[in-house]
Parts: structure tokens; C-alpha cells; sequence
């Protein structure tokens, strides 16, 4: 009996044995190819690098044709070509070159266990404003953020234009696949590379192989969202009902309720002038009251009596008459007689000596 976790896991080190000529000894029946354009600007870098690729892939004996009139590289298969996937690596290979990679990385995908993503992004943001942050904030400050998600996930990422191209192992792809789609959905790589980083710590310890991780995993929630404000007029919505309103009277039942429907034209004529001149009769009346306001003479105050001087408090007659005699003496805006003296002697000195 063998436990099914074991069965579950890949044993560490195993490889997938390379497909060689003896496991398809007659080739293939029929030639593929694929071909795919590329900008001007690549130009002078496929030309420098185009006899390395042809190198490449005639290992795995696939031609490869550069057209520079056109701007366009091919890739089909020949009669020694015996792996059948050795066509989709290649188209894969012209992919990858004319989305700005370069051939130190690209010609990694020839390997088995690596596999390429191009992920489109330029239809995921509407404004293109946004779409230029977004794609800012997966690069991080001078690449910083985008080197972790490599280091991480062990692939190479490269953001050109409206697209990103990844090249690595199928796991990492699929995790670089989510961190750029959720970027663009305006949720921060940030929180998806905390989230790697302890996945990749986890994965170290064989006992925590069969558990579910949750409970490690953070959870984010988002804290800049405001509260939308409540309305301070309510709409509170009416019971549903399957019967339609009542229908609204129209004139002509109006008419037959009070009888008018019966009366002669000069009747109604008769009726609707009376009740012209009956508003206009009120209206007059309400005109005449507003101008007669006007008119009206305003209340009087009514006339407050004065409290007569209460005569309790005695005057103090002696102090009144000491406060006089002092005045009498001191004479308005001038000296006292003492003071007088004084100057007039230091005067007569100043003029002896002179």
C-alpha cells in the first residue's frame, strides 16, 4: 500500500526524459511553419543576432528566414525534423525576438521545462494615463519590483509596449500571469510578492506538502475606501404589487360627476365667467388689504414711569466745604507762593555772577 501524498509529489530531481530520434524514427509527414512580423526598430538587432538563431534551431534541424523587405521571420520544418514540437518552440523563439527580448534569454526556450506567456495588457485599462502608472508600478522604482517577481518565480519578465513577455517554468509563468493581471486591476505586485515569498518558505518544509496553506497566507483588505455618505431624503421603495394604478379621470368623467357634461355651451360659458370673476373678485380684495396695511397706525410703547431720586444717602456738607477752600488756595496753572520764592532767588544768584 502506498500513501496518495506520495503519489501526489514529483520526486526532487526528476527530469522527464528528452525526446531523442529513436522515439520517432520516420519524422514527420507533412512541413509546418509560422512566420510573424516585427517592428522597424528591431531590425538591426535581428540582423546582428540572426545567424545565432539559425544556429540554434538548426540543432533541432528547423530553418529559419529573415525578411527585411516585408519585416517579417519564418520558421518551418525540414525532412530530418523528428521532434514534433520543435515547430511551436520555434514559433514561440520569432515571438519572443520581435517582442524586444533578447536572444540571451529567448533561446532558453528550445529547453523542456521552460515555457514562454505573452500577456496582454493595453485592453485591460481604459484611460491611457492609468494604463501608463499601472504599468510604472510593475516595473517599481528602477526595476526593484520586477526583479523580485523574477528572482521569485525564477522567470524573466520583460514590460515592452501594450504587452508583457515572460519566459520560465510553467509554475512560475502561471504565478507572473496573476501579479501582472492584478497590477492592472489596480491591486499593488507588493501585496502578491509577500504572498510568494511565504509560499516559497512553505514549500521548504515536506511535512506542510498535504495541509492547506490559508492560514499563513496574509489576507489584505482595502483601508482607502471611504464610506459612501447617506442621503438625507430616503427613497423607501413601495411594496411591489402585480395590479397597474388606477386609471386617472379624464375631462369628459370629470364633467359627467358634477353634471357640467350635461349643460349647453352657453351654459358653460355662462358658468366658466363667473368663476373668472370670482377669482378676480378675490384676488382684488387680497390687492386692497395688503395696501390698507399701510394705514394702520403702529401700537405706542406704553409710557414707563421714572423712580423719583431717593433722598436716603445724607450729603456730607463739612467734606464739600473742605474740598473748596483747597481749590481756593491752589490757583489754576500756577506755582504755589513757596515755589515762587525759590526761582526767583536762584534767578537773582545767575545774574551776579554774570
Amino acid at each position: 500500500a502506498v500513501d496518495e501524498s506520495e503519489l501526489l509529489t514529483v520526486p526532487d530531481g526528476w527530469k522527464e526524459p528528452a525526446f531523442t530520434r529513436e522515439d520517432n524514427p520516420k519524422g514527420l509527414l507533412e512541413e509546418s511553419s509560422f512566420a510573424t512580423l516585427f517592428p522597424k526598430y528591431r531590425e538591426a538587432y535581428l540582423k546582428e543576432c540572426w545567424p545565432l538563431v539559425q544556429k540554434a534551431l538548426g540543432e533541432h534541424y528547423v530553418n529559419a528566414a529573415l525578411d527585411l523587405i516585408e519585416g517579417s521571420m519564418t520558421v518551418t520544418t525540414t525532412k530530418k525534423t523528428f521532434d514534433p514540437y520543435a515547430i511551436i518552440r520555434a514559433r514561440d523563439l520569432i515571438k519572443l525576438l520581435a517582442r524586444s527580448v533578447p536572444f540571451e534569454q529567448v533561446f532558453r526556450i528550445l529547453q523542456d521545462d521552460v515555457a514562454c506567456d505573452i500577456i496582454k495588457i493595453g485592453s485591460l485599462v481604459r484611460k491611457r494615463e492609468t494604463f501608463i502608472k499601472r504599468r510604472a508600478r510593475l516595473l517599481g522604482p528602477k526595476g526593484s519590483t520586477l526583479k523580485a517577481l523574477e528572482l521569485l518565480t525564477n522567470c524573466y519578465i520583460m514590460v515592452q509596449g501594450n504587452t508583457v513577455s515572460a519566459l520560465g517554468p510553467f509554475s512560475g509563468l502561471k504565478e507572473v500571469r496573476k501579479v501582472v493581471l492584478d497590477t492592472m486591476k489596480n491591486i499593488h505586485p507588493i501585496y502578491n510578492i509577500k504572498t510568494l515569498m511565504i509560499k516559497r518558505e512553505l514549500a521548504k518544509d515536506p511535512e506542510l506538502r498535504t495541509q492547506s496553506w490559508e492560514r499563513f497566507l496574509p489576507k489584505f483588505k482595502r483601508k482607502n475606501l471611504k464610506k459612501r455618505k447617506e442621503p438625507k431624503k430616503k427613497n423607501t421603495k413601495k411594496e411591489y404589487t402585480p395590479f397597474p394604478p388606477p386609471q386617472p379621470e379624464s375631462q369628459i368623467d370629470k364633467e359627467l360627476a358634477s353634471g357640467e357634461y350635461f349643460l349647453k355651451e352657453r351654459q358653460k360659458k355662462r358658468k366658466k365667467m363667473e368663476e373668472i370673476k370670482a377669482k378676480q373678485a378675490d384676488a382684488i380684495k387680497r390687492r386692497q388689504e395688503e395696501r390698507n396695511k399701510a394705514f394702520i397706525p403702529p401700537k405706542e410703547k406704553p409710557v414707563v414711569k421714572t423712580k423719583k431720586a431717593s433722598t436716603e444717602k445724607k450729603i456730607d456738607i463739612e467734606a464739600i466745604k473742605e474740598k473748596v477752600k483747597n481749590a481756593k488756595k491752589k490757583k489754576l496753572g500756577a506755582l504755589p507762593e513757596e515755589e515762587v520764592k525759590l526761582k526767583m532767588a536762584a534767578d537773582e544768584k545767575k545774574r551776579k555772577k554774570k
